[in-house]
């Protein structure tokens, strides 16, 4: 198995700083809701961007500091709410929106843009140090918003960000990035930013609602042990590889046709349906097992009424679709896509009323034993950015991860890459279920043509 190359030292060209507003911001505490301070989303949604140009750090620092204005919370820094029954209580945070700022990095890395792509199928450990690391003690001493530009010999530029998901979810994060590119290559102090980011999280405030609220949701658990608790072993027991494939048109047209014309569903049904098969059978339960998939769902139009336009905060809920492992893998993918197509509209007001209830109870955590979550990535508009100098030649996370992103494919917007860790033990077996299609044939080229990168990135 060979081994990725190890990215250059990279050099800091200065000492990180804080990028405040351009001008005053409110001076407030900013409520979060019961679903952005999860515990499951207390870490930060860290992107990676490969430009073949280089735009001017100057104008990168001065194009930040003017967005801050809109996005004041990203300049702010969690806290513990006030409002705790204890003082060591973490479970609540809040937002105190005091202009701090966002740290911002400069560096050098003796690479060049294309020695970089050659290599960037998947994420590898090396990676990390293109995303400057904030020495901290919790997790809420960590700014909400840290960024890393490294210039390239070649005078390309690599963009690196760490965005808190307490305060933004992946429609959220793409809406400030995108505004910052925005203003990056339209600069003037007064240009409004469409949509305006609506800061106001009340809409998702607790409230009594016609339903009774029990712990009875598939996709939450008081329990402290694992009922499945193999699955876990495995992932605790070993190294995990990441595993990157990526569906073509034709790929996903052919396992659509798995399904039709008894059953019309979207790219994102079919693929969740087969990797979540994929996922199950790689792992060689006992079939007696229960096994589940979560998703985000936008409740964003799924509440009455609709949430304001330009929310960024976490605007979605995990839907469950959920079976035994015989059942799941014994029939075709069918079934599976029936399941996700179940879990999806079961989303309703009522519904995501329930959950914002239902987690007032700090003992409800979201039951990860025994489930693949699926985090969509590839219809986010992320592929698009563009700070003047050209859009990217790749974008993606910086690290690997035992959760699943659908990921968007440079230049073809209905591929899709899916990148997901395994145990080391079993990522072979998964790539080749991912890659068993039934009867799989176009143009005469067999499955093996599925596009999977090497899994030697660890």
């Amino acid at each position: 198995m060979l081994s990725p190359p190890e990215l250059p030292v990279c050099t800091y060209v200065e000492q990180p700083i804080l990028i405040p507003p351009s001008s005053s911001t409110p001076n407030q505490t900013l409520y979060l809701s019961n679903l952005d301070d999860q515990k499951f989303l207390r870490f930060s949604i860290k992107y990676l961007y490969l430009f073949k140009k280089s735009v001017s750090v100057d104008i990168l620092k001065k194009s930040l500091s003017r967005i801050l204005v809109d996005f004041y919370p990203l300049a702010g820094r969690l806290r513990k709410s006030k409002h705790v029954d204890h003082e060591d209580d973490d479970h609540k945070l809040e937002v105190e929106c005091n202009g701090e700022g966002a740290v911002f990095v400069e560096a050098f890395m003796d690479l060049c843009a294309d020695e970089f792509l050659r290599f960037s199928d998947k994420p590898n450990r090396s990676w990390r140090k293109l995303l400057y690391r904030v020495e901290a003690q919790s997790f809420l001493d960590i700014p909400p918003l840290v960024v890393q530009v490294t210039n390239l010999r070649c005078g390309g530029m690599i963009l690196c960000t760490a965005i808190n998901h307490c305060l933004c979810d992946g429609i959220g994060t793409s809406q400030f990035l995108r505004a910052w590119a925005h203003i990056t290559t339209n600069y003037t102090s007064d240009l409004p930013i469409t949509p305006s980011p609506s800061h106001s999280r009340n809409v998702l405030k607790p409230q009594e609602i016609k339903s009774e609220i029990t712990c009875t949701n598939p996709g939450f658990t008081k329990n402290t042990l694992f009922d499945n608790d193999i699955i876990n072993q495995y992932y605790r027991s070993q190294p995990l590889v990441p595993s990157c494939l990526t569906f073509t048109p034709s790929h996903i047209l052919h396992l659509k046709r798995q399904c039709t014309p008894m059953l019309k569903c979207t790219t994102f049904e079919i693929v969740a349906s087969h990797t979540w098969r994929a996922w199950v059978k790689s792992l060689d339960l006992s079939p007696s097992v229960h096994v589940k998939l979560l998703f985000s769902v936008n409740i964003r139009k799924r509440l009455d009424p609709e949430m304001p336009q330009g929310y960024y905060g976490n605007g979605f809920v995990l839907a469950c679709a959920e079976t035994t492992v015989k059942e799941l893998v014994s029939a075709n993918l069918y079934t599976g896509v029936k399941l996700v197509q179940r879990a999806k509209s079961s989303v309703t007001d009522e519904y995501v009323r329930s959950v914002v209830n239902l987690l007032e109870d700090k003992t409800v955590k979201t039951d990860l034993s025994a489930s693949l979550v699926i985090s969509q990535w590839s219809k986010l508009g992320l592929e698009d950015l563009d700070f003047g100098r050209g859009k990217p030649l790749h974008m993606g996370p910086i690290t690997g991860d035992i959760y699943c992103l659908f990921l968007p494919v440079i230049g073809d917007f209905n591929a899709v890459r899916v990148l997901v860790s395994m145990p080391e033990s079993v990522v072979d077996k998964f790539e080749y279920y991912m890659n068993a299609f039934s009867g799989w044939e176009v143009n005469g080229e067999a499955n093996e043509n599925i596009c999977v990168e090497s899994k030697d990135f660890k």
